[in-house]
């Protein structure tokens, strides 16, 4: 499971702080398929980061005995100078990987990259980052996968490839899922999180945290 304390997260601004999520305490239960919802702007994206480790709470803690990934779909993290081999083996250094050459491998073959693989990643379109960063994490195998509106990875072709993978990995791994296509929460998630207004309520069911949603 994951544990939100006095969570707290806002960005500075011309007219003061814009407090994105503000005091949260809850429980995130693990082994379930969760769905976040709301509306542009409430914190989904940035609630994910921070559950991913690749942004901290202003105050609060989040703890967990899970090992969860970086948010799939972003390509945050991959150093612009750096070629896609390099950053794929910097990330497996990161999370101590001994089969260094393997995960490169893999990560090459399936973001389709070919030659590119080997030149820096500010060379990239955003669609072949977006390809780089979530074939990488197709490379580890974590407890949790986040998915931030995965749909955006790459083309039809490859964001069927992609869907694919996620529903192997799913045979042992769950999901926390960002997405404003209702239909594709059904088919990852079976609960869900409605956030507003810096709040965060959980739901048993995917359904019902769409209605709620949909009646902000």
């Amino acid at each position: 499971m994951i544990e939100l304390i006095n969570v707290t997260k806002y960005y500075p601004t011309s007219l003061g702080r814009k407090y994105v999520i503000r005091d949260i305490t809850a429980t995130i239960p693990g082994r379930r398929n969760i769905g976040i919802l709301g509306r542009n702007g409430a914190g989904k994206s940035t609630l994910l980061r921070l559950l991913g480790g690749i942004d901290f709470p202003d105050k609060g803690e989040i703890k967990t005995d899970q090992l969860i990934s970086w948010p799939l779909a972003l390509s945050t993290g991959l150093h612009p100078m750096m070629t896609g081999r390099e950053g794929t083996r910097f990330v497996a250094r990161i999370h101590g990987a001994q089969n260094i050459k393997e995960i490169e491998s893999f990560t090459q073959e399936f973001s389709e990259l070919g030659y590119n693989y080997d030149l820096p990643v500010r060379t990239y379109s955003s669609g072949m980052r977006s390809r780089l960063a979530f074939a990488i994490s197709m490379a580890f195998d974590f407890d949790t996968y986040l998915l931030d509106e995965i749909t955006s990875v790459g083309d039809p072709r490859f964001q069927k490839k992609a869907r694919a993978a996620l529903n192997q990995k799913r045979e042992t791994a769950n999901v926390i899922m960002v997405s404003h296509a209702p239909g594709l929460l059904k088919e990852f998630c079976d609960c869900g999180i409605v956030l507003d207004d810096g709040k965060m309520t959980f739901y048993e069911s995917i359904d019902r945290a769409i209605t709620i949603y949909n009646a902000l």
